[in-house]
């Protein structure tokens, strides 16, 4: 499960990434609105932890230009005001629920926790065309024929389904899948398309990485002969 954290007080952001990841979970930060709103576009989260207030892009604004977007991934917003008025607010914006500063860690956990159950089924499995891409296996399946893919393979293939026929540049892939402060370089990515490639044909799936010149790939279904 993969949460990303949007908090402009970077103690705190940091801690938050270090306690999810102490639970299991892949966690990204950033410490602005208008980043948080770039990293939301990818696609590739199960949970956002939206901070209220911050400056540019406030919380409230994230929110509703997520689902202006039609991002469902459960949203939990962080915030010092506590107020009626402000919870409705963010309920209103896309919010699932409103946890108010300071807070148990333990608290957090429990709405993490529930806010991830409620996706239920709608983040067991990715499929496009005749392959699935099945999130708590780490495997593709086409028909009766499965293949598993490791963590790096998965992240990669992962984040291709989820951005469908948008292109993902090899910066974008890096980015998100190696990090920011990785020395991995593109060829890194070309290297790890080519074993997913394999691993797709391998399994008989109607499913191809498309690359297109300096924009990047993207995933399309082949047509039936």
């Amino acid at each position: 499960m993969k949460i990303l954290v949007v908090e402009d007080e970077k103690l705190l952001a940091d801690s938050l990434k270090t306690l999810l990841e102490s639970r299991g979970f892949q966690v990204d930060a950033v410490y602005d609105g208008e980043t948080g709103g770039e990293y939301i576009q990818l696609g590739v989260y199960d949970l956002l932890i939206l901070d209220v207030m911050m400056p540019g892009l406030n919380g409230y604004q994230l929110a509703r230009q997520a689902r202006s977007r039609r991002c469902s991934a459960p949203i939990l917003m962080l915030t010092a005001k506590g107020e009626v008025e402000d919870r409705i607010e963010g309920l209103n914006a896309g919010a699932d629920y409103y946890l108010t500063k300071p807070f148990d860690a333990r608290e957090l956990l429990a709405c993490v926790n529930a806010l991830l159950r409620r996706q239920g089924n709608q983040v067991d499995e990715l499929v496009l065309g005749n392959t699935a891409l099945d999130l708590a296996s780490c495997m593709l399946v086409c028909g009766s024929r499965r293949v598993r893919l490791s963590a790096r393979e998965f992240d990669v293939m992962r984040l291709l389904f989820q951005s469908g026929e948008r292109n993902l540049s090899k910066e974008t892939i890096l980015s998100r899948v190696w990090g920011y402060d990785s020395n991995a370089v593109e060829n890194h990515v070309e290297v790890y398309v080519g074993f997913l490639r394999k691993k797709l044909a391998s399994i008989g799936s109607s499913v191809r990485i498309e690359a297109i010149r300096r924009q990047g790939y993207h995933l399309e279904v082949a047509e039936e002969c």
